[in-house]
């Protein structure tokens, strides 16, 4: 409390009670939500989608992490990965028609293959 009195002067009373007031408030609320969940900005702002990504998630907007989240989730249930490199996987021909074709894909290969399938904002 000394070192703050040299800071603040006689002030530093009312700062703290100012601070004590304000901290059982809650913060205002953010501006528009999307779907409730609070959340609208960048990746995970809910993008319209191709037509080959709307029929494997099943909407016709998603936002990146949900997209990706669906896929992993598609990756576990049908044991796709590699046993012997986990960091590889064995895409069936679900998965092929998301990922280009390709019978394998790594998985930090995911981002940038399912960025195609997003619309550019303009």
């Amino acid at each position: 409390m000394a070192s703050s009195y040299r800071v603040f002067g006689n002030y530093c009373r009312t700062l703290m009670a100012a601070a004590k007031t304000s901290a059982g408030t809650t913060p205002p609320a953010t501006t528009t939500t999307v779907a409730g969940k609070g959340r609208s900005k960048g990746i995970l702002k809910p993008q319209p989608i191709s037509p080959a990504l709307q029929k494997f998630v099943g909407t016709s907007e998603i936002s990146r992490t949900d997209a990706v989240k669906k896929i992993w989730d598609y990756i576990k249930t049908n044991n796709l990965q590699n046993p012997a490199n986990k960091k590889e996987i064995n895409c069936d021909d679900k998965l092929k028609t998301i990922f280009a074709g390709k019978d394998k894909v790594g998985f930090l290969e995911i981002a940038k293959l399912l960025s195609f399938h997003f619309q550019k904002a303009s």
